[in-house]
């Protein structure tokens, strides 16, 4: 399997740019990294030594001594320089302050992590975690309630059915687990969990709550986001609620109104609408799901929206939500998003608000540093470093996840985190954002890594380059026949001059689990040359991709590293 290590051009003293994000979009840097064949593993381009013929041939397993020092720097999380109290310390306890505390110990650093809420933030506590444990329920009625799905596998079933309070006993305690492994897995390595609120007083140094004074080497911030509420919403957490609410599964109305058709949204979508909701979808943009690949958004419209008990508004803006209150049902106001002249009036029975999420900033104490925030986001460099308001870098200050705006993902914010500590610990690294995949958890599932059909041509013609696009359905897949869950689609593009993967977006059963040989082969530099003679077990999902790769029409030609991945 080829790969590339990716090293960049720009100096480590130059400036980021400082451009304002956007939640749907991923921003790409302009430096662009020279490409190197490697074995696997991105790495420095100093320094590549092995001390055995078996590391020569496969680094990415470590020699004895590297086994050494990792055993040693984890029992007993390392030991700080004398001048500070620790090496690394993480403001923020969810999956990237995790990731790079249990990597940083690894290295031999002495870390700590400050949390002022619980941890595991978001993802564990109040997104991923416990809505996927509403989604297994989801799943499970589905099937439940499909008549002609049992009967053409030869079951009957009873009527189902479901005990509200059970399953949200089941999304919380599956969260409480999720924390509780977190935190032991960081207490069993030694890392210090600091409570309270941090404060940065300067680029070295944090308050901890009130009084406690902390000083590090270098600081990560990994403080998250929140549910983003637009204006002129009224949220009371009961008929008018945000994720972080709903997650709770305090009730489950009749009619609710969800504001946003992205990930939230549908993955809530389908969790109402099997429990026995209508949903209606407001969506301020023309078309229902603009942040996936259209072709997938059309087909994914087609079996998750249209058959299921779900109506739609597009193109609108919700002004003005009121509660139910008084014996009255909730009140949504919506206006034209083009001509933002009054188009209808709402009257349902709650409202979920899926607009986004927004940066946890406030408090940090940037203006002690002299960094403005991008509405909310903390600007970084390629290399996660803090910029300043007048561009400048501002030593040993790291942000990492949410708080960035780069890509709004747990394991994105995970793999930020990893970087960081690479960094720290002298190893230079640019994580490619475009090999980081995505997955929304619907009943089929849509997953994607790299760019969509549209951003693909655009860049091709920016950069003089042909695309190409092959596809594979999963009604030639033997597993998913056998499961009689054929609806779904798989979706390559990619450039024909070279094999390199430009994308890769598959709608239908599990394919949250089979966009990572996508991924990897992404991040690693394989060209779909080398792909096409990989090997895959029949019968199984995963030949969904083992047909999309053979189904490429590339140019014949000798070995060669793709073009360079475009670091963001």
């Amino acid at each position: 399997m080829q790969c590339s290590l990716s090293l960049p051009f720009s100096p480590a003293s130059s400036s980021a740019a400082t451009s304002s994000r956007s939640h749907s979009s991923f921003p790409i840097s302009t430096g662009k990294p020279l490409n190197l064949r490697f074995c696997g593993l991105r790495r420095e381009a100093l320094g590549l030594g092995f001390t055995t013929s078996l590391n020569r041939r496969c680094p990415q397993l470590p020699s004895r001594q590297h086994a050494t020092t990792v055993s040693a720097a984890l029992s007993d999380n390392g030991s700080s320089s004398k001048s500070f109290d620790y090496d690394l310390l993480i403001i923020g306890a969810g999956v990237g302050g995790h990731g790079a505390a249990l990597h940083a110990v690894e290295k031999g650093l002495k870390t700590a992590v400050v949390e002022g809420d619980v941890v595991g933030g978001t993802c564990v506590n109040r997104g991923c975690v416990p809505s996927k444990a509403l989604l297994a329920v989801s799943g499970r009625m589905r099937e439940l309630k499909s008549d002609h799905h049992l009967k053409s596998l030869g079951l009957q079933v009873s009527a189902a059915g479901y005990d509200r309070q059970a399953v949200a006993d089941h999304a919380n305690n599956l969260a409480s687990k999720i924390r509780s492994n977190l935190t032991n897995s960081m207490k069993a390595l030694g890392v210090d969990i600091l409570t309270g609120v941090g404060t940065i007083l300067g680029s070295q140094k944090v308050k901890i709550g009130s009084s406690n004074i902390v000083t590090a080497k270098d600081i990560i911030i990994a403080t998250g986001s929140v549910p983003f509420v637009p204006k002129g919403i009224e949220v009371d957490g009961k008929t008018v609620i945000t994720s972080d609410h709903a997650l709770k599964l305090e009730s489950v109305p009749d009619w609710i109104a969800i504001v946003g058709s992205g990930y939230i949204g549908l993955e809530f979508s389908d969790v109402y609408t099997a429990l026995g909701s209508e949903v209606t979808f407001i969506e301020a943009l023309d078309q229902l799901m603009p942040g996936f690949d259209p072709e997938i958004s059309k087909l994914a419209q087609r079996v998750l929206i249209n058959p299921r008990n779900i109506d739609y508004h597009t193109g609108v803006f919700a002004t003005k939500i009121t509660p139910a209150r008084d014996g009255k049902p909730v009140l949504i106001e919506l206006i034209d998003a083009k001509t933002k002249e009054p188009k209808d009036t709402l009257e349902v029975d709650a409202a979920l608000i899926a607009t986004g999420r927004a940066p946890f900033t406030q408090g940090l104490g940037l203006e002690n540093i002299d960094v403005v925030t991008q509405r909310g986001f903390v600007p970084v460099d390629e290399r996660m470093r803090v910029v300043d308001a007048n561009g400048k870098l501002v030593p040993h200050l790291y942000c990492i996840g949410d708080a960035n705006g780069k890509m709004m993902l747990a394991h994105a914010a995970s793999a930020q985190g990893i970087s960081v500590v690479e960094q720290v610990t002298g190893r230079d690294h640019v994580l490619n954002h475009l090999s980081i995949p995505a997955a929304c958890f619907t009943h089929p599932e849509i997953s994607m890594v790299g760019l969509t059909e549209p951003q693909a041509r655009e860049r091709g013609e920016k950069e003089g380059f042909e695309v190409s696009v092959a596809k594979t359905s999963f009604k030639a897949n033997t597993k998913a026949l056998a499961e009689n869950e054929g609806e779904g689609i798989a979706k390559l593009i990619y450039r024909p001059d070279n094999g390199e993967i430009l994308g890769v977006h598959i709608f239908g059963l599990h394919a949250a689990d089979l966009i990572h040989e996508a991924s990897n082969a992404i991040a690693l530099g394989t060209r779909i040359q080398d792909l096409k003679l990989a090997v895959h077990a029949h019968p199984t999902l995963s030949e969904v991709l083992d047909e999309l790769f053979k189904s490429a029409k590339v140019k014949e030609q000798a070995s060669s590293p793709v073009s360079e991945p475009v670091a963001v």
